[in-house]
């Protein structure tokens, strides 16, 4: 596949295709002084400016928790080589709980402060939630009820009673966060601005091929537990972001005609309402 054009300016050479997902291309290019690093160029497709917001997130957080931001043109970034080892292989050759505890240093880090002011073009968490907001009066008004019902109103209380309001990544899971020269880095964020516990919620749903790992209620209450000491929230707290988050991904889901993730979405969901019943 053809490189990227790529600006004179960032002195990068020898690109490399890593990754190709729905929204970008990776290339891991080498710089002038022979480190790594990494062209992510934006392909066009509907959610660019979720990516955009990352991009302002990322320059916000100067390296703290994250990969840097050394250089940005247009639909194209150039960032730091965060690593090759992702997140979901400590997981596989050490357990999952080792893993939650790396995700919530992490998740620490990226939410440690700043004496930078947030950027302006981060997300409201209220308009990330619009979908599920929709799909939850339209069944209400249908008379159905579903999880979606539900979710929606949980949603709207942690919306109307924030325990605190900072950017966030939005978008942490197990393939998002690798390690590297720095230790523990996330990428890829979206670039939100609300409650942290929204950034705990996606971890309940990760990895994507675990769904027994995901169903697990005792994976599900030690996951809230520590990310609630992280947060300093309750456990309660982020069993209500987590289904509240994971009926959001399942309207999106739904909204895309993918029933078969939609279901899977919401059967974790579900799970995760059981344990909340015990908290």
């Amino acid at each position: 596949m053809d490189a990227p054009a790529i600006p004179a300016r960032w002195k990068v050479s020898a690109p490399e295709l890593i990754a190709e997902t729905f929204s970008s291309r990776i290339w891991k290019v080498r710089r002038e002084d022979g480190s790594p690093a990494v062209v992510k160029a934006l392909k066009p497709f509907d959610d660019v400016a979720d990516e955009l917001r990352g991009e302002h997130f990322l320059a916000w957080r100067r390296g703290e928790g994250a990969v840097r931001l050394l250089g940005r043109d247009g639909h194209s970034m150039l960032l730091e080589f965060a690593g090759e080892t992702l997140l979901s292989k400590v997981l596989d050759e050490q357990g999952d709980k080792i893993a939650t505890e790396i995700a919530a240093e992490v998740m620490a880090r990226l939410l440690s402060p700043s004496k930078h002011s947030f950027p302006s073009e981060l997300q409201p968490l209220r308009e990330r939630f619009a979908s599920l907001f929709k799909k939850a009066a339209t069944d209400r008004a249908n008379r159905h009820d579903s999880l979606y019902v539900e979710a929606g109103e949980i949603a709207e209380r942690l919306l109307s009673n924030p325990h605190d309001v900072r950017p966030l990544h939005g978008d942490l899971h197990h393939e998002n966060i690798l390690h590297g020269p720095r230790g523990w880095l996330a990428i890829d964020p979206k670039g939100v601005l609300g409650d942290p516990g929204f950034d705990a919620a996606n971890m309940f749903y990760n990895p994507l091929e675990r769904d027994e790992l995901c169903l697990d209620p005792q994976r599900i209450a030690h996951m809230a537990e520590v990310f609630a000491r992280t947060l300093g929230q309750s456990p309660a707290a982020i069993l209500d972001h987590a289904i509240a988050y994971g009926c959001l991904s399942a309207v999106w889901h739904h909204e895309d005609d993918n029933a078969v993730e939609e279901n899977r979405e919401l059967s974790i969901a579900a799970a995760i309402r059981t344990v909340r019943a015990s908290f």
